[in-house]
C-alpha cells in the first residue's frame, strides 16, 4: 500500500509546550495537520488544517520548514505516512486555541518532562529528536 501523505505542524506556547491533538475515534495525539487536499501544497495542507483543527490562522507561506519523515501511521494499522512537517511562527495563546472539526482533545507537551505514551511514532520517532537537538 502506498503511504498516506501528510502535513502537520508544531505549534508552541509561550513556555515552550508542544501543542498536540487527538482525533474523535482515535487514542494517539500528534500535531495539528492532515491531508492535503488535490492542487495544493504541503504548506497550503498545513495552513488550511491547522485553521479548521484548531483555530490557528497562519498564511502557507509564514510556516517554516521543518523536516519531512516517513513514519508509522498512528491510526491506520501497517500504514506508514509521509510526513511534511512545519513550524508555526511565533507563540501561541493555549486559551485561545480550541478544538474543531475531528478534533476530540488538545494536550500541551512539557518537552522537558517525562512524555506520555500515547503519541504518534511521527512526534517520538522523529520530530521530538529534532526539537531535542535543536534546543
Amino acid at each position: 500500500m502506498p503511504p498516506i501523505v501528510v502535513s502537520a505542524v508544531c505549534v508552541f506556547s509561550s513556555d515552550g509546550r508542544l501543542l498536540t491533538v487527538r482525533k474523535r475515534g482515535t487514542s494517539r495525539f500528534m500535531h495539528p495537520g492532515g491531508k492535503p487536499e488535490p492542487g495544493e501544497t504541503a504548506a497550503q495542507a498545513a495552513s488550511r488544517e491547522l485553521a479548521e483543527e484548531v483555530g490557528i490562522l497562519v498564511a502557507a507561506d509564514e510556516l517554516e520548514p521543518m523536516g519531512f519523515w516517513v513514519a508509522g501511521a498512528a491510526n491506520e494499522a501497517g500504514m506508514d505516512i509521509e510526513a511534511t512537517v512545519f513550524t508555526a511562527p511565533g507563540t501561541h495563546d493555549p486559551a485561545e486555541i480550541h478544538a474543531s472539526a475531528e478534533i476530540a482533545e488538545l494536550r500541551w507537551l512539557d518537552l522537558g518532562g517525562e512524555l506520555p505514551e500515547d503519541l504518534a511514532p511521527l512526534l517520538t520517532d522523529h520530530v521530538l529528536p529534532a526539537l531535542r537537538n535543536v534546543a
